[in-house]
């Protein structure tokens, strides 16, 4: 399947909790959340714009790093 990498800004554990929220519901992805620096690298046969609009629902600032 492949990666892709976000930027996501992620202060939190709460701010985690609300990415596993959204991605859990979406379905299809496994992922990796690195609160320390701020990203998140999905492994989904979703487009990388299906993961962006998912992630902006979280109401953080979101950005597409690329394919990982």
């Amino acid at each position: 399947m492949p990666k892709h990498e976000f930027s996501v800004d992620m202060t939190c554990q709460g701010c985690a909790d609300a990415v596993s929220r959204v991605l859990n519901k979406l379905g299809g992805v496994e992922f990796n959340i690195d609160l320390p620096n701020k990203k998140v690298c999905i492994e989904s046969e979703h487009s990388s714009d299906t993961l962006l609009a998912t992630l902006n629902k979280t109401g953080k600032a979101v950005s597409y790093i690329g394919p990982k």
